[in-house]
C-alpha cells in the first residue's frame, strides 16, 4: 500500500511517473538502509 501511495505521489511531482521510478526507489531504499546500518554501528 505505502509503495503505491509513494509511487503516486512521486508521479505527481515528476513528468515521467513510471520511467525510472523502480530504479530510483531501489537506490533510495538501499541508501536509507545503509544510513540506518552505519548510524546503528556508530551509536
Amino acid at each position: 500500500m505505502s509503495e503505491k501511495v509513494a509511487g503516486a505521489a512521486w508521479g505527481h511531482h515528476h513528468h515521467h511517473p513510471h520511467v525510472g521510478f523502480t530504479s530510483t526507489g531501489a537506490i533510495l531504499v538501499l541508501y536509507i538502509l545503509l544510513v540506518i546500518i552505519l548510524s546503528a554501528c556508530f551509536i
